[in-house]
């Protein structure tokens, strides 16, 4: 937990020039590190056959060719399933793997999050312990379902249980339950501080302002704050927690009762009895904000797999299906040519053993 101290009414982090920027060497190293393999398949990948087997192996590639490509997209085309298919199966269960997932689970985190019914809490606790298991984990039972509906070397085997994932359940559901106390803390908060401010509107009435001022110069009451964050599904919420320097909750008036108003005693209340809601409507916000955030960028997955990316795999796909219908054609006339080739020089040496015969006769 980062303890945060308060400077001109903003928070800011005790941290060091210094240890920011021991922070952003390990960072830059660590990142350094984790490219290394990318880069090393790059190489690989780049290398022609004699540097590929070549003992010791070298990191950097002296020749790059494009020559492994080529012949894998050759290999591709000729065999027995073609590079379109792969690109088709692919498109077509991540569309549909992702609007079915989707779907229910807008539906289902719907329930979860806004109708009581028996039973409510039991299933959440099932969606929250599926969370722990790895998909690697259900693969045989996944298997034997999928064996038991006639279901395997199908598509629904693979569309199917991307729309049961609860994941997106979980995400939604935690975005649902968030907004709806927002939405009831910050009608209370609003109420709260209407009041307050009509308070003050009346203690500013009824005392001069150097008065009013001076009163209000030197707060009593004191708050440290502390944060933290919660992982929810990959995203990092804010945790706020605070403390007040006494826990009387009378102790909060800076100023006597002899020349102030009661209007203005009412306004200092009631904002100090709203600052822990205030303090929590920041950190549901913050929240919703970050969950939406999450929910859009994965919207903006969805949509720039359907607008971009699946009509950039129908023209590849037509693209690939042009060139091998092309390479049809073009082995269909090689055939051709050389089957006349062969007649002909078939019917040459026909010519030539004709001729040696009549010329022994």
């Amino acid at each position: 937990m980062a303890k945060l101290r308060t400077r001109n009414h903003k928070v800011v982090l005790a941290r060091s020039a210094g240890g920011d920027a021991g922070i952003t060497v390990l960072l830059v190293i660590l990142g350094v590190f984790m490219f290394l393999p990318m880069l090393y398949v790059i190489m690989q990948s780049l290398k022609p056959l004699d540097e590929l087997w070549m003992y010791p192996p070298r990191f950097i590639v002296t020749s790059p060719t494009l020559k492994n490509f080529r012949d894998l997209f050759t290999l591709m085309n000729i065999s027995w399933v073609p590079f379109s298919r792969y690109i088709f199966n692919t498109v077509l269960v991540s569309v549909a793997g992702t609007f079915g997932h989707l779907l229910l689970a807008s539906m289902a985190a719907y329930a979860l999050a806004k109708i009581k019914f028996p039973g409510k809490n039991g299933m959440f606790q099932l969606v929250q312990l599926s969370l722990m298991f790895n998909a690697t984990v259900t693969t045989i039972t996944s298997f034997i379902l999928m064996s038991e509906l006639h279901w395997l070397d199908t598509y629904w085997a693979l569309i199917v249980p991307a729309w049961g994932s609860t994941l997106g359940l979980y995400l939604m559901k935690q975005f649902m339950e968030v907004v709806r106390e927002d939405l009831a803390l910050r009608q209370k908060v609003e109420q709260s501080l209407a009041r307050a401010y009509g308070s003050f509107t009346v203690a500013s009435a009824l005392m001069s302002p150097e008065m009013l001022e001076q009163a209000l110069l030197c707060p009593k009451q004191s708050v440290s704050l502390e944060t933290s964050t919660e992982n929810v599904m990959s995203v990092e919420v804010p945790r706020y927690e605070f403390k007040l320097a006494s826990e009387d909750g009378g102790n909060i008036y800076p100023y006597g009762f002899a020349q102030t108003s009661g209007e203005l005693d009412d306004a200092v209340r009631e904002l100090g009895d709203i600052l822990p809601d205030l303090l929590r409507l920041a950190e549901i916000e913050k929240a919703t904000q970050l969950l939406a955030a999450e929910i859009e960028r994965t919207r903006r997955r969805v949509n720039a797999l359907e607008y971009v990316k699946i009509p950039q795999m129908q023209q590849s796909i037509k693209y690939i299906t042009m060139k091998l219908d092309e390479n049809e054609r073009a082995n269909t006339i090689r055939l051709m040519k050389v089957k006349d080739m062969i007649l002909q020089e078939a019917i040459e040496e026909r010519r030539q053993t004709d001729a040696a015969e009549g010329a022994g006769v």
